[in-house]
């Protein structure tokens, strides 16, 4: 939703005090393929810095070069925050002005940096972010499924027997109730497996989109079912960073007959109302309380 400013701005007025002037620590989002999308913001704000924390040196490096900015780069990775982030917050409390960046994108999603942005706002540090880019909202954007309410699930496992329990456990929270599109990352030599699965677990006729290469010059968005889209990755090498969009579960029609028929099967097996609740909550998904209370009428004499 986008608000309007009740007064236009004053032309003879100071400029505001941007990130870039301010001490604290600064989330700056970076463009996640095409250069072009670093926000003169964004810029204003690495120029500015005393330091740019950065997950790979070589990368941001050459970012930076490509806009002549010169800054020292320090960095803040998966394996060196916690060491890292007592010596960022040392020097935040001393009024340096220190900017966050990951590889590509918004910062901390799927990055680096949670740990650190947590310590300062418990030491009440001022952090502030610098908007841009992000891989999963412009995939989801651009796959035609509904955008909101949108579910963002990262990675999933990359081994098999621990994606599909993943995959099984997002069944299962659908089944309570869940109807939103849900986003995934993963990696290129994976994408078939994982989209099979994905059928496999949520229905080979569910809607979704792959959307690879996002901004860069092979862009490409795929539309189709689930099964539709695996069996065309199953034939066909896909490169670059890539974004799993699926469509919202559809309605489930009978569940309140399977869900009778379920209960009925097992108090009729000798099962207490109790492990009759708790069994079959645990084969649906479906809240606790709702089976119980359901078991408990059934039970009734």
């Amino acid at each position: 939703m986008t608000e309007l400013a009740s007064d236009p701005p004053d032309p003879g007025a100071d400029p505001p005090i941007s990130a870039a002037a301010a001490p604290g620590l600064t989330l700056v989002a970076t463009p996640i393929g095409n250069l072009g999308d670093l926000s003169a913001r964004a810029l204003a704000t690495l120029r500015g810095a005393d330091a740019v924390l950065c997950e790979d040196t070589r990368v941001t490096g050459a970012m930076l070069a490509r806009h002549g900015v010169s800054v020292t780069m320090v960095p803040l990775h998966e394996h060196n925050e916690d060491d890292q982030t007592p010596k960022v917050l040392a020097r935040l409390r001393g009024g340096a002005r220190i900017a966050l960046v990951s590889d590509a994108g918004t910062p901390l999603v799927s990055d680096p940096g949670y740990r650190l942005v947590r310590a300062a706002i418990a030491e009440g540090l001022a952090v502030h972010a610098v908007p841009g880019p992000n891989a999963a909202v412009m995939a989801l954007t651009l796959s035609g499924l509904p955008p909101h309410p949108f579910l963002f699930l990262g990675f999933l496992p990359p081994r098999a027997g621990p994606r599909a329990a993943e995959v099984a456990r997002l069944r299962a929270i659908e089944r309570a109730g869940l109807s939103a599109a849900v986003i995934f990352y993963e990696a290129p030599h994976r994408l078939a497996d994982t989209l099979a699965a994905l059928a496999e677990e949520l229905g080979a006729d569910r809607p979704a989109a792959v959307a690879r290469e996002l901004t860069k010059r092979f862009e490409e968005v795929r539309r189709g079912s689930l099964s539709a889209l695996a069996a065309h990755y199953a034939g066909a090498e896909a490169r670059g960073e890539i974004c799993i969009v699926i469509g919202p579960a559809p309605e489930e029609r009978g569940s309140a007959e399977e869900l009778e028929t379920r209960l009925r099967d097992a108090l009729a097996a000798g099962m207490s109302v109790r492990d009759a609740a708790a069994a079959v909550a645990e084969a649906t998904g479906l809240p606790r309380k709702q089976v119980y209370a359901k078991a408990l009428e059934l039970g009734r004499p």
